[in-house]
C-alpha cells in the first residue's frame, strides 16, 4: 500500500490556470501526493489579458524549492493546436498524461443586453473549449493505459445562475455537460471525469462587490474562511486509485464542507388523459409543482451558497 500522501508517485499531472489561486492549490496537492506537474498558465488578468507571462515559471520556482518535480507552460491556450503542443510537451518533460486538471477561466460579465459577440466567444473558448481540446488530446493515451483522471472546475454559475454571466454560466454549464458525456464515453477504459464546484477565497472572489446582503453572506463564507487548499484536497483525492468508483459526478467543496449537487431528473409529470396535452393540463401541472415547491426559484447561485447547507451526517 502507499504510504499516506505518496499515492500518486509516478502520475503525471496537467493543471491549467495553474500558477495562481485554486490552479496553484491543486498543482501543490498533486504534487504532496507524489505527482510530476505542468502547470499551464498564460499569466493572464481575470478577463483573459495579458497580466503576468511569468507565473507559470514563478509558481514553478516555488514547488521546485517545495521538493516537487514541476515544470512550466506558458502558452496561451484556446485552440486545439496549442492544446496538443501542451499534451506533447507535458509527456516529453515528464512522461504521459495521467491526470488533467482543467481550471483555467476568465470573466467577461455583461448583462445579456450588453454581452457583445467577442465577450462570449472569449469565454467559452477559455472556459469550456480549452477544456475540450485537452480531454480530447489526453483521451487516448488514456485509453491505451487504461488509467485516467479528468477533474473539471466549473462553477455554481453554470448550475444555478448569477446575473451577468451570461457567457461565464453557459460555459461552465456546459462543462457539467462535458463531463458527464466523458464519463460515460471514457468508464469502461479505467478512466474517471468529475467535476468540482469551488467555494474559495481566491483573487476572482476580491472582485465581487457585496451589493446586496446576500452577496455579503456569501463572501463571508469563503473570505479568510474557505481556502482554496481544500479544492486541492478533493481535486487530488479524485486522482487516486481510491477514487476509481467516483465518476461522472459534481462535488462543491468550500472549507471544511464537501457536498455534492444533484443531477437535473425529472422531479414532476403531467400525463393527458386524451394523450394530447392542452392549456388546462399545463395549468393543472404548474400550479401543483408550485404548490409542492417544485419549481426552483429564480435566485443567484451567490443567494443560494450564502445560506448554511445541511449536513447529512
Amino acid at each position: 500500500m502507499a504510504e499516506p500522501h505518496q499515492d500518486l508517485v509516478g502520475r503525471v499531472a496537467v493543471v491549467t490556470g495553474g500558477a495562481r489561486g485554486i490552479g496553484l492549490a491543486v498543482a501543490r496537492a498533486l504534487g504532496a501526493r507524489g505527482a510530476r506537474l505542468v502547470l499551464a498558465d498564460a499569466g493572464l488578468d481575470p478577463a483573459g489579458r495579458p497580466e503576468h507571462p511569468d507565473a507559470a515559471s514563478e509558481a514553478v520556482a516555488t514547488l521546485t524549492h517545495e521538493g516537487m518535480d514541476a515544470a512550466p507552460f506558458a502558452e496561451a491556450l484556446g485552440t486545439t493546436e496549442a492544446a496538443e503542443r501542451l499534451v506533447a510537451f507535458a509527456t516529453e518533460h515528464m512522461g504521459p498524461v495521467d491526470i488533467l486538471i482543467n481550471n483555467a477561466a476568465i470573466l467577461q460579465d455583461r448583462m445579456v443586453w450588453n454581452l457583445t459577440p467577442a465577450a462570449w466567444d472569449d469565454v467559452l473558448a477559455v472556459n469550456l473549449s480549452t477544456a475540450f481540446y485537452l480531454l480530447r488530446a489526453v483521451a487516448g493515451g488514456m485509453r491505451a493505459r487504461r488509467f485516467g483522471r479528468v477533474v473539471n472546475i466549473v462553477s455554481s454559475a453554470g448550475l444555478i445562475g448569477n446575473v451577468g454571466q451570461a457567457n461565464y454560466g453557459a460555459a461552465k454549464g456546459g462543462l457539467v455537460a462535458l463531463s458527464r458525456v466523458a464519463a460515460l464515453d471514457l468508464a469502461r477504459y479505467g478512466v474517471t471525469v468529475n467535476a468540482i464546484a469551488p467555494f474559495a477565497h481566491t483573487r476572482i472572489t476580491d472582485l465581487i462587490v457585496p451589493h446586496h446582503p446576500a452577496v455579503a453572506d456569501y463572501l463571508a463564507t469563503v473570505r479568510g474562511v474557505a481556502p482554496p487548499d481544500s479544492v486541492g484536497t478533493l481535486a487530488a483525492y479524485l486522482a487516486t486509485e481510491a477514487a476509481q468508483v467516483y465518476t461522472g459526478q459534481v462535488f462543491g467543496v468550500r472549507g471544511g464542507e464537501v457536498f455534492l449537487f444533484s443531477a437535473p431528473r425529472p422531479v414532476g409529470v403531467q400525463r393527458s388523459p386524451a394523450g394530447r396535452l392542452t392549456d388546462r393540463d399545463l395549468a393543472a401541472a404548474f400550479a401543483r409543482w408550485e404548490e409542492r415547491g417544485l419549481l426552483t426559484p429564480l435566485e443567484t447561485d451567490l443567494e443560494y451558497m450564502s445560506r448554511p447547507l445541511p449536513s447529512d451526517e
